[in-house]
């Protein structure tokens, strides 16, 4: 069943909002929709985005997809709407920052879709979703160097963990933008697909993601996410505690007959 967004409300001065959500069945989708400045994100964008990352986490959403209107995915901050020497630059950060930690503790799985750019904190966002398909014709880069600024969004404790400090010293320093190719060998994306098979792709990988069994996905992925903070000891006994709970969900038992009538499982999410 597909849920139809509503209208986009306007905001003060008749303009739509930077970001807009829509649901389809068990997925939903959040839209960076400022296309005229490649999907910039505004002070008001950082703001929006943390509240609709929280909103999808309090929902049924299975799987959230994370794209930008047009022909990119984004252009990371909006300089033009940032003052020369802002009077407040730890309360703006803060803004940014509670973005980012949404999506990182966002329990269920999340996909980029990523068209055209992905740059500055626009990258980090799309490398902070669990899964980042491409179009050959996207872009990356760690631009921040290049505006006289150090890297955000998470990116100085991301990038090392996805492919190694060398190589991120590489991206963050340099600034270079790189293609999708280049990109899919570093590891950063999952797949790379022409522009015209880009919704059919991500589709395809929400779907799967969306039969999956909530509780023990969102348990694994939050196990996933913990493992660089804790030791193996810890680890275990959070897995202990992660089965005993999914031991006493009916998806478990579904699975467990679906083995034996040799069908897909149907979870429910209980």
């Amino acid at each position: 069943m597909t849920t139809a967004p509503a209208a986009p409300a306007t905001l003060n001065g008749g303009s739509p909002p930077p970001v807009s959500l829509a649901r389809d069945g068990d997925v939903a989708t959040l839209t960076l929709a400022n296309p005229r400045r490649k999907n910039a994100m505004t002070p008001q964008a950082w703001r929006m985005l943390r509240e609709t990352l929280v909103e999808v986490g309090r929902s049924d959403a299975r799987v959230l997809v994370v794209t930008g209107a047009g022909t990119d995915f984004c252009a990371g901050a909006d300089l033009s709407a940032r003052e020369d020497r802002p009077t407040a630059p730890m309360a703006s950060m803060a803004e940014v920052n509670d973005a980012c930690l949404a999506l990182h503790r966002l329990p269920v799985p999340t996909i980029a879709r990523v068209d055209g750019v992905a740059v500055g904190a626009g990258m980090n966002l799309a490398l902070g979703c669990d899964f980042v398909v491409a179009t050959d014709r996207a872009r990356f880069s760690e631009i921040f160097v290049r505006r006289g600024m150090s890297v955000d969004f998470g990116g100085s404790w991301l990038l090392p963990r996805l492919v190694g400090l060398r190589r991120a010293k590489e991206l963050v320093l340099l600034g270079d933008i790189i293609g999708a190719a280049e990109a899919l060998e570093a590891g950063l994306v999952r797949e790379v697909v022409p522009a015209g098979e880009l919704d059919a792709t991500v589709a395809a990988l929400a779907a799967r993601l969306a039969s999956g069994a909530p509780v023990a996905m969102r348990q694994s992925k939050r196990m996933l996410t913990d493992s660089f903070e804790t030791g193996l000891e810890r680890a275990l006994e959070d897995e202990a505690r992660s089965q005993q709970i999914n031991f006493a969900t009916d998806d478990l038992a579904e699975a467990v007959a679906a083995f034996h009538d040799k069908r897909d499982p149907r979870f429910t999410g209980r």
